[in-house]
This record gives structure tokens, C-alpha cells and sequence, in this order.
């Protein structure tokens, strides 16, 4: 039960995040389910493995390259699901980092952190 509450503050988070961040669209709730389900698989499967083999970089740049890559995963999903469009690389970095800010205070508002 906990882990559907999660995903639905996630698909909430995806919605208010497109619909603050200009050139970025979800066309509905469900590409929103879509997106949520499929920036969390990648997020568990991908993103480690990526960390690691851009490790030397990640630590020159003081972890900053972090951000590189969630914009790339931003991509990837948007190139996946239909009804997600990112316009721009710089716009899919500025996704992860505003989507990561909405999901923490709406996990904190409703309790499950």
C-alpha cells in the first residue's frame, strides 16, 4: 500500500512539476502513472551503474555531474513514454531538480518519507 501511495505522489509531482517548468508538457494523468513507474525503474537499475562509470568525473566536479545525468534519465523517459515531451537537455536538468524538490515536501506533508 505504501509503495502506490509513493508512486501517486510521484505522478502528482510530475503533473505540478510540467506544470510549472515551461517546455515540458504531460499530456495526461496517465503518461504522468507512466512516468512515475518508469523514472523510478530507471532510477533503481540505471542510475547506479551510471554513477558508477562516470565516478572520476562525478568527483572532479564535486558530485555536480550528478545532475547530468539525472537530465539524461529525464530524456530517456521522455523519449520512452508517449504524452512526456522535455524540449531541451537544460530543461530536463531543471526537471530533476525542481521533480525532486516537489517529491521530498510532498512526502514530508503527507508522511512517508
Amino acid at each position: 500500500m505504501l509503495l502506490i501511495l509513493k508512486w501517486l505522489i510521484m505522478t502528482v509531482s510530475v503533473m505540478v512539476t510540467a506544470y510549472v517548468i515551461p517546455g515540458v508538457t504531460v499530456r495526461s494523468f496517465m503518461s504522468a502513472l507512466w512516468v512515475a513507474l518508469l523514472l523510478g525503474i530507471v532510477n533503481m537499475l540505471l542510475r547506479p551503474f551510471l554513477i558508477l562509470i562516470t565516478l572520476p568525473i562525478n568527483i572532479l566536479t564535486l558530485g555536480l555531474f550528478t545532475f547530468v545525468i539525472n537530465g539524461l534519465i529525464i530524456l530517456l523517459v521522455s523519449s520512452v513514454v508517449k504524452g512526456f515531451q522535455v524540449s531541451g537537455f537544460w530543461i530536463a536538468v531543471l526537471f530533476s531538480i525542481v521533480l525532486s524538490i516537489v517529491n521530498y515536501v510532498m512526502n514530508f506533508f503527507i508522511g512517508t518519507r
